[in-house]
């Protein structure tokens, strides 16, 4: 009578670590554990994030997750494109489980989503028609010359430019860089807000119409870091992701992975971490 007495306290006493243990796992997890994919969210964002044949995820930030993800023993993916816009909705819906599109770690949405430590640190730039005839450098410059800016809907560029003083009836908001660089070739905007990646990329395939003013023409603290956005309850999962990326982020099989695309040494986010930047930016 003893002995079953035991057995059975123990047997509870299992049953009850193990649904302690179950309860600390995340959403992303128990989809994961089930034999379910990893959904990556991203946007029409190149060379950050895009889709290729069959929606593969292309870009950068994609190449580098998919790397992470592959340190951590997870390679079951389904890519999840969508509008720029719709991204953190997305996520907050579970319409998928991460976002990869190349998302600044702001203030403002890290009270939505819980990012990932810093992978990059990149510069925002303008692009203009060739020669630049409306003059513009900065977002101040919008304000004296009472000129219209063009950037995408969620971009941090709006935050950006309302902070530095440009009206928001000055600031055309557009679905992403597609319609921005037809907005400024069409001469709706003296320019388009964007980052300077994505400024080169349009100006590359502008046919020579379309120029990058300079990023280092803007202040300092249009500096930003780049993040991969979680659900506040896949905590566990965003642990285990910043430790496989602190192995993989700047090693040679990483930078091989991303160098189509751009991204160098010089991209490489320093030391900052993901809290210092939702403090600061």
């Amino acid at each position: 009578m003893l002995r079953s007495t035991f057995l059975t306290t123990l047997a509870a006493g299992i049953a009850l670590g193990a649904s302690t243990v179950a309860a600390l796992a995340g959403p992303l997890m128990d989809r994961i554990n089930a034999g379910e994919t990893v959904r990556l969210g991203f946007a029409n964002e190149v060379p950050w994030a895009y889709p290729g044949e069959n929606n593969a995820p292309l870009g950068f930030v994609n190449a580098y997750v998919l790397g992470v993800l592959h340190e951590m023993g997870h390679d079951n993916i389904e890519p999840v494109v969508t509008d720029w816009g719709g991204l953190i909705p997305g996520l907050q819906a579970s319409r998928f489980d991460l976002i990869t599109g190349g998302m600044y770690i702001l203030g403002s949405r890290c009270e939505n989503v819980t990012f990932s430590e810093p992978m990059a640190k990149v510069s925002d730039a303008f692009i203009v028609k060739t020669g630049n005839p409306e003059g513009i450098s900065t977002y101040t410059d919008f304000v004296a010359k009472n000129a219209t800016m063009v950037t995408g809907a969620g971009f941090n560029t709006v935050e950006a430019a309302l902070k530095e003083g440009v009206p928001e009836a000055q600031i055309m908001q557009v679905p992403g860089p597609t319609e921005i660089l037809a907005a400024v070739k069409a001469g709706r905007a003296a320019a388009g807000a964007v980052t300077f990646f994505t400024a080169q990329e349009l100006a590359k395939n502008s046919g020579g119409e379309i120029e990058v003013t300079d990023p280092g023409a803007l202040p300092d603290w249009t500096q930003n870091w780049v993040g991969i956005g979680f659900r506040d309850e896949d905590a566990d999962f965003v642990a285990a992701f910043n430790e496989a990326q602190a192995k993989y982020l700047g090693s040679p099989e990483m930078l091989a992975a991303v160098a189509e695309y751009g991204y160098d040494e010089k991209v490489l986010p320093g030391e900052e971490s993901t809290e210092w930047v939702c403090a600061n930016r």
